[in-house]
C-alpha cells in the first residue's frame, strides 16, 4: 500500500512538472490568437497551443502503466482510473458507480426520463448530445467516414472502426466460459448473459425479461402496435428496422449469400447459416426435458411449449388457443376465408404461402427431397420423413384402445376416430360427414363435377391425382406392391393389404349385430345393409333397389341387353366379367375354393360358404312369420313366397305361374319338347334330370325290389 501511494505521488508530480508551461495566459479580451490551419480563434494562448496538437498529433501526457499518450491532461487523469479501478461517482437510485461525472449525469437521465437534446427536423429527443449529432447526420445523408478496403461509407467514426474489424478478422474480446471471440466488447457483454442467464431489462406491461435493450424495445412495440419503419415501394410498415431491411430485398430480388454445397442463394446471411445445417446435420439447440435436438432456436422454443402445455395465443372468434402466433394467424384465415396467394398456372388460391409453394411443385414436378436408402424423391420434407420410417420400421405412436402402432401421429389421430366415431369434416352441400379432411375434399368434387386430371393414353378424367396414378398402371402394367409370402404383385397398396389377410386370416371388421367378421371394411358396410335393409342404389327403369352399386350396374344391363363379355370356348356371352370368369371354370374344371373340413372343392366362393354351413349347422336366415331358419338366403326368399303366395315367374305360353325360376325353366321344356337328359341304356330322353334318375332305376331293378317289399308289407297288414 505504501509503495502504491509513493508511485501515485510521483505520478502526480510528473504531471505537474509536465504542465508548468501550460499555465493559462490571458493575452487579450478579444480572440486574437488564431491558428493558420483551421481559422479557429481562442482567448488564451494555452488553448491555442492545445488546439494545435489536434493538427500536429502531439501527445505530451503519457500513461506510466500502458504508455498510452494523450493530448489533454484531463484525458490522462480519466484514463488512469481504468488501471486503478476508481469509480468515485455513484448513482443514488441503482447504486451503480462510474469513472467520470459526465457518465453519472447521463446515467441519471435513465431514471428521470430526461431527454434534453431535440432534433429540429423530426423533434426526436435524446439523452446525450453525441446521439443528437449522430442522428442529425441521418437527415443530411452525409457519410464522411470511408473504409479504405471496400470504400464503404459511414456516418459515424465508431461504426467505421467496427466495420474495419471485418477485414482484419481481429477479435480481441474472448468469453472466459466457452472461449468464443468477439470484435466488440459490447457483443461479449451480451454473450456472457447467455451463460449467466441474466435478463436485466423487464417489460412493464407483460413482466417479460430481456438480455438486450433492442429486444425490450422491439417487444414493447407489440403492446403499442407501433411500426415506425415503412417500405417506400409498397408502404408496408415494420416494428423493427431489420424487418424493413429484409423486406426491401423482396423488391430487389437480391440474394447475395450462396451455399457452397448446393449453390442455393439467400437474401440473408442468417438464412444461409440455417440452411448449411441441413448439409452438416448440426443441431446445436437441445431440449432439457427429452434431450431432443433442433437446428434452430425457434424450433426448440416451440418444442418446449409441448412440455409446458402453454398456449398463449387465443382466437377472438372461437377462443381456440395456439402455442405459436403463426398458428393463430393461419387459423384466423379460416374465419375470414382470405386466400391471398394464387397459383399463376391454374389460378388456385391458398391461405398460406407455403401451401402455394407446395402446390406449384405439382406443375413443375419438382421433388427436392430424396431418400438416402432407396433414392425415392418427394415434393415435401414431411413426405420424406414419413417414408424414412418405412426403412427403420419405427412406429412410436400407439392406440390406447387396440394397441395398434403407427409411424405418424396424424395416422394415430385418424385411427382413434374409428373408435370414437368422430367425423368433424362436413359437406356444406349434402351435410355428409367425414373423418378426414382429404375425404371431404374429394367428396366436394362430386358436386362440382371437376375432373382436372386426365390420362394421356385414353383421355379418361379423374377428380384426384391419386386415382390418375392408379389408373395409369393399367396401361403400364406396373404392380409395385408385392406380397412377401407368395410374391404376388398388386397395383394398389390396399390390394396388397387385403391379400396379406388371406395369409394371416385377419378379419378386423366385425358386425355389431351378428358378430360376423370381414377382411375389408366395405364388405362390412355391405353386410350391415342386410340388417338395416338399406338399398341406396335404385334402377331408373323399374325402380328396383340394390345395396351395392355393382348390383345396380349388373341389373341395368338386363334392360339394355348388353353382354360384352364372351367366352372364347363356347361363345356364350355375359353381362358382367365376374360371370364370365365363373363360367370359364366349367371348361377348365378349376375349383380354387376348398373346404378345410372335408377338402371338397368348389368353383365359386359362395358354393364353399354354403357348403361350410353343413359342417357348422349355421342357418343365419330366419323367416319373420314362422321363425323357420335357412342356411341360404334364396331358400328364405322361396319360403317366404309360401306365406305371401307370390309366384313371380310366369309361362309365356300358358300363363301358368311358379314360385321358382327353375320350375318355370323345367315347365318350358314341356312346350318346346326339349329333352336334355338321355338314358345311356335305351336312349329314352327326359326334360328333367330327376325323371332320368327314376328311369335308370328300372334298368338296375331297384324299383322292382322296392315294389316287392311294398306288396309284402301290405299282405302282412291284411293278415
Amino acid at each position: 500500500m505504501l509503495s502504491f501511494n509513493i508511485n501515485k505521488y510521483i505520478f502526480r508530480f510528473s504531471l505537474k512538472m509536465a504542465c508548468i508551461q501550460e499555465q493559462p495566459q490571458l493575452v487579450d479580451t478579444k480572440k486574437s490568437n488564431k491558428t493558420n490551419e483551421c481559422d479557429n480563434s481562442f482567448s488564451y494562448q494555452c488553448h491555442l497551443t492545445k488546439h494545435k496538437r489536434t493538427h500536429t498529433g502531439l501527445k505530451l501526457y503519457k500513461c506510466p502503466e500502458c504508455q498510452k499518450g494523450f493530448s489533454w491532461k484531463s484525458d490522462l487523469i480519466q484514463h488512469v482510473r481504468i488501471h486503478t479501478g476508481c469509480k468515485p461517482y455513484q448513482c443514488n437510485e441503482s447504486q451503480r458507480s462510474f469513472h467520470f461525472l459526465s457518465m453519472l449525469t447521463q446515467h441519471k437521465r435513465i431514471h428521470t426520463g430526461q431527454k434534453p437534446y431535440q432534433c429540429t427536423k423530426c423533434l426526436k429527443c435524446f439523452r446525450q448530445k453525441v446521439h443528437l449529432i449522430q442522428h442529425e447526420i441521418s437527415h443530411t445523408g452525409l457519410k464522411p467516414y470511408q473504409c479504405s478496403e471496400c470504400c464503404k461509407s459511414f456516418s459515424q467514426k465508431s461504426t467505421l472502426s467496427q466495420h474495419a474489424v471485418i477485414h482484419t478478422g481481429q477479435k480481441h474480446y474472448q468469453c472466459s466460459e466457452c472461449c468464443k471471440s468477439f470484435s466488440r466488447k459490447f457483443s461479449l457483454t451480451l454473450h456472457e448473459r447467455t451463460h449467466t442467464e441474466q435478463k436485466p431489462l423487464q417489460c412493464s406491461e407483460y413482466r417479460k425479461s430481456f438480455s438486450q435493450k433492442s429486444g425490450l424495445t422491439s417487444h414493447e412495440r407489440t403492446h403499442t402496435v407501433l411500426k415506425p419503419y415503412q417500405c417506400s415501394e409498397c408502404l408496408k410498415s415494420f416494428s423493427q428496422k431489420s424487418g424493413l431491411t429484409q423486406h426491401e430485398k423482396t423488391h430487389t430480388g437480391l440474394k447475395p449469400f450462396q451455399c457452397s454445397e448446393c449453390c442455393k442463394s439467400f437474401s440473408w446471411k442468417s438464412s444461409l447459416a440455417l440452411h448449411e445445417r441441413t448439409h452438416t446435420g448440426q443441431k446445436p439447440y437441445q431440449c432439457s426435458e427429452c434431450w431432443k435436438s433442433f437446428s434452430q432456436i425457434s424450433g426448440l422454443s416451440q418444442h418446449e411449449k409441448t412440455h409446458t402445455g402453454l398456449k398463449p395465443f387465443q382466437c377472438s372468434e372461437c377462443s381456440k388457443s395456439f402455442s405459436r402466433k403463426s398458428g393463430l394467424i393461419q387459423h384466423e384465415k379460416t374465419h375470414t376465408g382470405l386466400k391471398p396467394f394464387q397459383c399463376s398456372e391454374c389460378c388456385k388460391s391458398f391461405s398460406r404461402k407455403s401451401g402455394l409453394a407446395l402446390h406449384e411443385r405439382t406443375h413443375t414436378g419438382q421433388k427436392p427431397y430424396q431418400c438416402s436408402e432407396c433414392w425415392k424423391s418427394f415434393s415435401q420434407k414431411s413426405g420424406l420423413i414419413q417414408h424414412e420410417k418405412t426403412h427403420t420400421g419405427l412406429k412410436p405412436f400407439q392406440c390406447s384402445e387396440c394397441c395398434k402402432s403407427f409411424s405418424r401421429k396424424s395416422g394415430l389421430a385418424l385411427h382413434e376416430r374409428t373408435h370414437t366415431g368422430q367425423k368433424p369434416y362436413q359437406c356444406s352441400e349434402c351435410w355428409k360427414s367425414f373423418s378426414q379432411k382429404s375425404s371431404l375434399a374429394l367428396h366436394e368434387k362430386t358436386h362440382t363435377g371437376l375432373k382436372p386430371y386426365k390420362c394421356s393414353e385414353c383421355q379418361q378424367s379423374f377428380s384426384c391425382e391419386a386415382n390418375l396414378i392408379q389408373h395409369e398402371r393399367i396401361h403400364t402394367g406396373q404392380k409395385p406392391y408385392q406380397c412377401s409370402e407368395c410374391w404376388k404383385s398388386f397395383r394398389h397398396k390396399y390390394g396388397l393389404t387385403q391379400h396379406e389377410r388371406t395369409h394371416t386370416g385377419l378379419k378386423p371388421y366385425q358386425c355389431s349385430e351378428c358378430q360376423k367378421s370381414f377382411r375389408q371394411k366395405i364388405a362390412l358396410t355391405f353386410h350391415e345393409r342386410t340388417h338395416t335393409g338399406y338399398t341406396p342404389y335404385q334402377c331408373s327403369e323399374c325402380l328396383k333397389s340394390y345395396s351395392q352399386k355393382s348390383g345396380l350396374t349388373h341389373h341395368e344391363q338386363t334392360h339394355t341387353g348388353l353382354k360384352p363379355y364372351k367366352c372364347s370356348e363356347c361363345q356364350q356371352s355375359f353381362s358382367c366379367k365376374v360371370n364370365l370368369i365363373q363360367h370359364e371354370r366349367i371348361h377348365t374344371g378349376q375349383k380354387p375354393y376348398q373346404c378345410s373340413e372335408c377338402w371338397k372343392s368348389f368353383s365359386h366362393k359362395y358354393g364353399l360358404t354354403q357348403h361350410e354351413r353343413t359342417h357348422t349347422g349355421l342357418k343365419p336366415y330366419q323367416c319373420s312369420e314362422c321363425w323357420k331358419s335357412f342356411s341360404h338366403k334364396y331358400g328364405l326368399t322361396q319360403h317366404e313366397r309360401t306365406h305371401t303366395g307370390l309366384k313371380p315367374y310366369q309361362c309365356s305360353e300358358c300363363q301358368k305361374s311358379f314360385r321358382q325360376k327353375i320350375s318355370l325353366t323345367l315347365h318350358g321344356r314341356a312346350h318346346t319338347g326339349h329333352t336334355r337328359y338321355q338314358c345311356s341304356e335305351c336312349c329314352k330322353s327326359f326334360s328333367q334330370k330327376s325323371g332320368l334318375t327314376k328311369h335308370e332305376k328300372t334298368h338296375t331293378g331297384q324299383n322292382l325290389v322296392i315294389g316287392l317289399n311294398a306288396r309284402e308289407a301290405s299282405a302282412g297288414d291284411s293278415v
